[in-house]
């Protein structure tokens, strides 16, 4: 069902985009793996408090986000990872942890981590822990209009109190 809605809302763009199927996975660097996509190529979505308000921060499978650089860029006064139980009702076509970057569908703004751009394509769970799309970023950043920013680091998630 997750992958119907998707589906639905990029061929209504007329977008072109593959899906991939891989074996059960729940975290980004697994997805990577099992779908055989190196981790700085596989977007994943995280789901942040900020101000308040529930937002998407969209960053490579293999970095984290950095609360303190996205509260910077952004000029957010806080900001903090979302709890599953406070953004799981927000997505009901999708499972938990693998919601697809496209903000909008969901009533929450989109901040894409700049190194995404790097690729000429982007991948990102589809809803489910099973199946992938694969997209062009341009196709992406047309579609979900991120902000663009420096919001990932490579060593271990940064809380901001």
């Amino acid at each position: 069902m997750p992958l119907t809605t998707l589906r639905q809302f990029l061929d209504s763009k007329q977008i072109k985009y593959i899906v991939i199927t891989h074996s059960l996975a729940y975290t980004a660097q697994g997805v990577a793996a099992t779908a055989h996509i190196p981790g700085k190529e596989l977007a994943k979505t995280v789901i942040v408090n900020m101000d308040g308000k529930l937002a998407m921060v969209v960053v490579p499978a293999s970095r984290k986000v950095d609360l303190e650089m996205l509260k910077a860029v952004t000029g957010a006064k806080s900001a903090d990872l979302a709890s599953e139980r406070t953004f799981r009702d927000r997505f009901p076509d999708c499972e938990t942890g693998a919601m697809p970057p496209f903000g909008h569908l969901y009533g929450m703004r989109v901040f894409a981590d700049e190194t995404l751009a790097e690729d000429r394509e982007i991948a990102f769970n589809a809803g489910t822990h099973r199946q992938l799309v694969r997209m062009a970023w341009d196709d992406f950043e047309r579609l979900a209009m991120p902000e663009t920013g420096n919001f990932a680091t490579g060593g271990s998630l940064r809380r901001v109190a």
